[in-house]
């Protein structure tokens, strides 16, 4: 069973339009609420295509409350800790090319006693779980090594642990020494101070985050595919996407099908990039189901390190 923890989690709003000019009134096309925050994103996943999970989901205010009743209206097994401050709410503007511009709230101070109640609940079911992916950004307050802490006390506690975070967070929780992370271009150009614009560098990127500490390193590099870095080598996968629709949740739904297909080898990176894939071609932040994967249209092999990236970040 998987455990997801999302310090942050947010009811996301999707709203499609024809084009985003700014300073003028535009009409929306659709608009959807989902439940978000990348743990909980991943558990969506995970449940969409049958897998074991539990999300472990703090909640406060009408909108923590709004969260909690769309996560139980989509079957989500989760453990509530109540907090004190309200969810936040994130915009999302989809534009019919795939475009997408976010805004996110930065949502509302957590105390140490609501963080310590959130770590022992974790904690106590970690007796039911093999993983645990802690993910996301951090509330108002809270220090850059609290992923750090976490990781830490639940390798203790038998978890291994995944970790999906970006700025000072990442370099802060690689060197608790994570089973695995799943930074995207940005975060690996962040957390190593290089310039990633070829597949070589990717590759270079999550060795030096390896030799700080992380063990396997999924690296999402967006319409180029993804690499996988861990002890027998490195891999790299690509698969097409014929109409992308929205990016939102694809690198937590990529981080599910990686779990799910056993968080390791050729195989586990063939259940992320279609996982991921699938997660680009639907709306707003759905998580894709057994019939949107296509597993059938992966590529993967041996990574050619001279290989441009195309892509800009997502």
């Amino acid at each position: 069973m998987i455990l997801t923890l999302t310090l942050n989690p947010s009811l996301d709003r999707t709203i499609g339009i024809g084009a985003l000019e700014r300073g003028a009134v535009i009409r929306a096309s659709a608009a959807r609420l989902d439940p978000g925050g990348k743990g909980v994103n991943v558990s969506r996943a995970l449940l969409a295509n049958r897998v074991e999970s539990c999300a472990v989901v703090p909640f406060g205010g009408h909108e923590g409350r709004q969260l909690v009743d769309l996560l139980c209206r989509e079957g989500i097994d989760m453990i509530t800790v109540p907090v004190a401050g309200a969810t936040r709410s994130n915009i999302t503007l989809a534009e019919p090319d795939g475009t997408v511009t976010k805004i996110n709230e930065p949502g509302t101070a957590m105390t140490a006693a609501e963080l310590e109640a959130i770590a022992q609940t974790v904690v106590d079911a970690a007796d039911t779980a093999d993983w645990v992916v802690a993910s996301g950004s951090l509330p108002p307050g809270l220090s850059t090594d609290v992923y750090a802490r976490l990781c830490r006390r639940f390798s203790e506690a038998g978890l291994k642990v995944a970790v999906d975070t970006s700025g000072p967070a990442l370099p802060a929780a690689i060197a608790a020494g994570p089973a695995l992370i799943k930074p995207n271009r940005e975060e690996l150009a962040e957390a190593t101070g290089m310039t990633i614009t070829r597949v070589g560098d990717v590759i270079e990127a999550a060795d030096k985050l390896r030799a700080l500490g992380a063990g396997t390193v999924l690296a999402s590099i967006g319409p180029d595919g993804a690499v996988l870095v861990q002890d027998d080598g490195a891999w790299y996968g690509q698969c097409p996407v014929a109409e992308p629709r929205s990016a939102v949740g694809a690198g937590d739904a990529m981080l599910a099908g990686f779990l799910a297909g056993c968080a390791g080898g050729e195989g586990a990176l063939v259940e992320a990039l279609a996982w991921g894939t699938a997660a680009v071609a639907l709306p707003g932040s759905r998580m894709p189901g057994p019939a949107d994967i296509r597993r059938d249209l992966v590529r993967i092999g041996r990574p050619d390190p001279d290989r441009p990236l195309r892509s800009a970040v997502t």
